[in-house]
């Protein structure tokens, strides 16, 4: 069993930026055998969403920026998907 320090430990070197990158890779794999056009642009999207409306105090401002092209990409998709 992990003692609670060694888990505290590895945490602290991740922050919210971070966790919510990894949740949006997840979705992408999760999403890549439907192939749907529309499907990967809401994903997109909404993670872009996320990523602006995230508070700025837990994360630097690179991953606040990351949610500008997200949601522009995710938009741009949705109109040229079929």
């Amino acid at each position: 069993m992990l003692s609670p320090l060694v888990i505290d430990t590895f945490l602290l070197d991740y922050h919210l930026g971070h966790i919510i990158l990894f949740g949006l890779l997840v979705s992408l794999l999760g999403a890549a055998p439907l192939k749907s056009q529309k499907v990967i642009a809401s994903i997109l999207a909404v993670f872009g969403v996320v990523f602006l409306m995230a508070p700025y105090t837990t994360m630097p401002p690179t991953f606040i920026l990351l949610g500008v092209p997200l949601v522009l990409v995710g938009a741009l998709l949705w109109t040229m998907a079929r």
